[in-house]
């Protein structure tokens, strides 16, 4: 009767670096920097300084900052759920997410309060604002109860947070596909230990690269609003490592903040990878510890090389906004040949991922590296349901696996390769070409600096394949060239002879979702 049952709270994840790690560093830029102890404090400061009750909605709206990380712990060990609003979205989708989540608390830092002006009459819920400054002494207008440093004042250090179910929600927020309007998704503090727990486990194994330690530095370059960070900013407290936040993303910034902090472990999509390796600063650092996960959308093996060509540790991960994020990752075994190819690869599935690859009728197909189907999963750490949704979660759930929507084949190593989404799949006279394998291929010429390929109505064939091209600056590359290096392989066997259907644009740029993802749809309509 006396034994204690331990739930799996976020709260537990700060014993084992306050016990092993209290002197290591959390640093905010180059405003600030204190260590897990401080932190701790801070934490419970936030936690009985917000006065919130359990089930109410904390937001924020915040750059990634160590006062995010205190959000991150903070308002869940309340027993109150942290919404982490996405700040790149049109300000009446910021609206609807807060109006629909019910928030509220609004955190939100100055520099967003020209957007928070131009929602902020359409809120229905939200009754408390507090300000978030970079400034010693900020200024504010009577809208606002208080600023945050002001408010961690009020709280005590020594505030003890309660037990209670782990199944409690934890996090909401929203995801941002490129129809409809945003759904929320929701972990509870018993997913989110997992998918720490498990990811940790699947990193800390890792036999021969992508290892994450105790003896890394780590700093996102994932928003913080954007499925908590993929998870890392748990991950690296629970192991207590060194921790960089760089507030707004500037890419010489944060080049100097690898540089001069020593930052060794990262996540980001492409297009920032891409914005990093543009920067003139990229070969006065050297970057042969860094370790770094893309995520998003799928990494091209053009980028990937780049990469490599630095010194650069990369590889892919894969997930949704539905799994919390992680399912699988990249990483090398003794046994693996081609690096490059499985780098870019959506990896092997981490501990506790059920993961397969089914066909219409949801059957398993063969783990050939050939035959395609849908991906789909269980891990304790999915979302259950979307948020005020029953209609949309049943089909997520449907069968028992959440589908992803995904389109994938599986080797016999337990690789698991995306070749596409269900959606943006190129049907050619009834068969599917792969528009991310016809990236990661144009993308290989060096002239080549972001592409992406997407089905246009043909009358003959249904869809032929039509790629947008962004060139390198001072770099010059052909239509007939770039279709010259997809040919060769169609004449190899290695790509269907419906490839031979592509037509070559060249743009300027290529129009992204809030989340930096390639916006296809947008493509597709213009």
């Amino acid at each position: 009767m006396a034994a204690y049952e331990y739930p799996l709270l976020i709260k537990q994840l700060l014993h084992t670096p306050l016990a092993n790690s209290p002197d290591q560093q959390i640093v905010y830029r180059d405003l600030g920097r204190y260590n897990y102890r401080t932190l701790a404090a801070r934490i419970s400061r936030l936690g009985s300084g917000l006065c919130v009750q359990s089930a109410q909605t904390v937001a924020v709206m915040d750059w990634d900052s160590h006062r995010y990380l205190e959000c991150f712990f903070a308002v869940p060990m309340t027993g109150a759920v942290l919404q982490t609003v996405n700040v790149r979205l049109s300000p009446e989708q910021i609206a609807y997410t807060l109006n629909h989540a019910r928030a509220d608390v609004l955190l939100v830092h100055e520099d967003f309060l020209p957007l928070l002006a131009s929602f902020r009459d359409n809120l229905e819920t939200v009754s408390r604002f507090i300000l978030l400054s970079d400034s010693a002494a900020p200024s504010y207008s009577s809208q606002f109860e208080t600023d945050y440093e002001a408010l961690l004042a009020t709280g005590s250090p020594d505030h003890v947070f309660a037990d209670f179910d782990e199944n409690t929600r934890a996090t909401t927020f929203y995801t941002t596909g490129t129809t409809g309007l945003p759904r929320g998704v929701h972990f509870s503090h018993r997913q989110l230990v997992l998918h720490t727990l498990a990811t940790a486990a699947a990193l800390g194994t890792a036999s021969k690269q992508g290892r994450f330690g105790g003896g890394d530095v780590y700093m996102p370059i994932t928003p913080m609003f954007h499925v908590h960070a993929w998870g890392f900013p748990y991950v690296a407290t629970m192991l207590g490592v060194k921790q960089v936040y760089p507030g707004r993303y500037q890419p010489d910034a944060l080049l100097r903040l690898i540089q001069h902090e020593g930052v060794t472990f990262s996540h980001c999509v492409p297009t920032i990878l891409h914005l990093l390796l543009a920067s003139p600063l990229i070969y006065e650092i050297d970057l042969s510890r860094w370790k770094v996960v893309i995520g998003g959308s799928a990494l091209p093996k053009g980028l990937a090389q780049a990469a490599l060509d630095l010194g650069v540790d990369i590889f892919a991960g894969y997930g949704l906004s539905e799994t919390c994020p992680i399912l699988s990752l990249g990483l090398l075994s003794s046994d693996d040949d081609d690096q490059t190819a499985l780098r870019t690869r959506a990896g092997r599935a981490i501990p506790l991922v059920d993961m397969r690859v089914v066909d219409e009728n949801g059957v398993e197909v063969p783990h050939d590296g050939v035959t395609a189907g849908e991906v789909v999963v269980r891990a304790p750490w999915l979302t259950m349901s979307y948020l005020h949704d029953e209609t949309a979660s049943a089909a997520l759930w449907e069968g028992g696996y959440l589908h992803t929507g995904d389109i994938g084949t599986r080797d016999a190593t337990g690789v698991l390769n995306i070749t596409d989404r269900l959606k943006d799949v190129i049907k050619c006279s009834g068969e599917w070409l792969s528009s991310l394998e016809l990236e990661s291929l144009i993308s290989e010429h060096p002239a080549v600096a972001e592409v992406a390929v997407i089905g246009v109505p043909d009358e003959k064939w249904g869809e032929r394949p039509h790629a947008l091209v962004v060139l390198k600056p001072g770099l010059a590359a052909g239509a007939d060239e770039l279709c010259a290096q997809v040919f060769r392989r169609v004449d190899e066997g290695r790509l269907p002879r419906y490839a031979r259907l592509l037509q070559i644009r060249f743009v300027s740029t290529l129009p992204r979702t809030s989340v930096g993802k390639m916006d296809k749809k947008a493509m597709r309509n213009n």
